[in-house]
Order: C-alpha cells, then sequence, then structure tokens
C-alpha cells in the first residue's frame, strides 16, 4: 500500500514540478522579450538576467525529481 502511495505521489510531483516550470518559464521568457522589444538598447542586460532566471526557476523541478527519485528507490517509509 505504502509503494503504490508512493508511486502516485512521485507521478504528481513530476507532473507539478514540470507544468510549474513550463509555465514559469514561458511566462518568463515571454516578459522577457517583449522588455527586450521595448528597450532594445537594454536587450544585452536583459538577457542575461533571464537566463539566470530561467535557470533558477529549473532549479525546483530538479529538486522535485530528486525527491521523487528517493521515494522510489529509497522509501523512508518502507521498513
Amino acid at each position: 500500500m505504502i509503494i503504490a502511495a508512493s508511486m502516485f505521489a512521485v507521478a504528481f510531483i513530476c507532473l507539478g514540478a514540470a507544468l510549474g516550470a513550463a509555465l514559469g518559464n514561458g511566462n518568463l521568457t515571454g516578459k522577457g522579450l517583449e522588455s527586450m522589444a521595448r528597450q532594445p538598447e537594454e536587450a544585452g542586460k536583459l538577457f542575461t538576467n533571464m537566463l539566470v532566471s530561467v535557470g533558477l526557476v529549473e532549479s525546483m523541478p530538479i529538486l522535485c525529481y530528486v525527491i521523487a527519485v528517493v521515494l522510489v528507490f529509497a522509501n523512508p517509509f518502507v521498513k
């Protein structure tokens, strides 16, 4: 029972992480490109900040996937 619940938890963790990262990155890059189009003279600075922000947004799903792998292979709830 605990293993089945862990598998469902892993599925929801991966789904939420992928969906959140996709929506966040889409919104972030869209606004970044919009601001670069409005101020082309600041495009280099904005692009750098956008890439750093995308990296920070992508770090959360990676942590979620690590938690999911721990739940699958080293489940602390199974004796």
